[in-house]
């Protein structure tokens, strides 16, 4: 038995330090925060009943996962798979086209990363593999993670899951070849950190300004847009920007205020748009950026992400401003 006793301390001091990682991995797993944060929350309700009868024979980083990853496993029973726009149907090539539903999609959702935080908590975010996770059916979706994202050896991870270690790298080898047929067809050329910071001030500025001409330098020749919530989405600059400049999206000089952040790993912004003698929060947009440019613009129309992501509903007043 551990030395710290069963008291809700001892409790604390060892599980608390795993938390962050703990809701990157539920998040990997259901490509969901909500979900996310729910389970975490069970995690640590199922951790704390079982303290008293843990031993100690595995670390509590172990012990943790294994808890995690189970109640994942049985969350996702009988769920549909969370996507993006462009895991449902082919690129649309009309750019005038009014946006498609989807009734009972379960969409994908972003989440907040400290670029400051561990790796464990920052690696294996990014909402292209996210998407791609959720193609992978549970079992083999939580090895590729144990595995591949996280670096547990395979007897580790047959122990969480109950299986035995041939079980596991069968399971790998499976989710490996899976995530392949899925995964981008080639690698882009990461930016340093102040070329993607100088992209997505390109980004914000442009919508800030209505500055299509600035949009258009920010953006690849190959550039895909998405908006979830909807299952149309441009692929290729030609297609993406005569969306993106009709009056009803980049608005007017000043309609709308960004402010940046990082989520998944990669630069994003909070977006806020003029509405009732005020800029409110509209939703974020999460870009893919390269060192030749935005490979992705996906638009997250949800306002309720903005206080998730720690901003405000509604931004103050520009001091000395007269553009409304």
């Amino acid at each position: 038995m551990l030395d710290v006793g069963t008291t809700e301390d001892g409790f604390a001091q060892l599980a608390e330090p795993f938390r962050a990682e703990l809701l990157a991995h539920c998040y990997r797993m259901l490509g969901s925060l909500d979900d996310a944060e729910d389970l975490v929350q069970e995690t640590y309700l199922r951790a704390w009943r079982s303290f008293g009868a843990f031993e100690g024979r595995a670390s509590v980083r172990t012990w943790l996962y294994r808890i995690a990853t189970n109640v994942c496993l049985t969350a996702l029973r009988g769920r549909g798979r969370r996507v993006l726009p462009s895991g449902l149907a082919p690129p649309s090539d009309d750019p005038a086209a009014p946006p498609g539903e989807a009734p009972g999609v379960a969409w994908l959702q972003p989440i907040p990363v400290d670029p400051a935080a561990a790796a464990e908590s920052r690696e294996g975010v990014r909402l292209a593999l996210i998407a791609s996770l959720q193609v992978l059916p549970p079992r083999q979706r939580a090895v590729l993670i144990l595995r591949d994202v996280l670096a547990f050896p395979a007897a580790e991870v047959a122990g969480m899951l109950g299986l035995t270690v041939a079980a596991v790298k069968s399971a790998l080898q499976r989710a490996r070849a899976s995530l392949a047929e899925v995964a981008a067809p080639e690698e882009l050329a990461e930016p340093s950190a102040p070329e993607a910071r100088a992209l997505l001030d390109q980004y914000m500025a442009a919508f800030e300004k209505s500055d299509v001409a600035l949009l258009e330098r920010a953006l690849r020749q190959d550039a895909a847009l998405e908006v979830v919530g909807s299952p149309t989405w441009f692929a290729g600059r030609r297609t993406c920007l005569p969306f993106l400049e009709r009056p009803a999206v980049i608005g007017e000089p000043g309609e709308w205020r960004m402010l940046p952040t990082t989520a998944n790993d990669q630069p994003a912004a909070v977006t806020y748009r003029f509405t009732d003698g005020a800029h409110r929060a509209y939703g974020l947009a999460v870009l893919t950026v390269t060192s030749t440019g935005i490979a992705k613009i996906t638009v997250f129309g949800e306002p309720s992400l903005v206080r998730r992501f720690g901003f405000p509903d509604v931004l103050p007043p520009r001091a000395r401003s007269s553009a409304h």
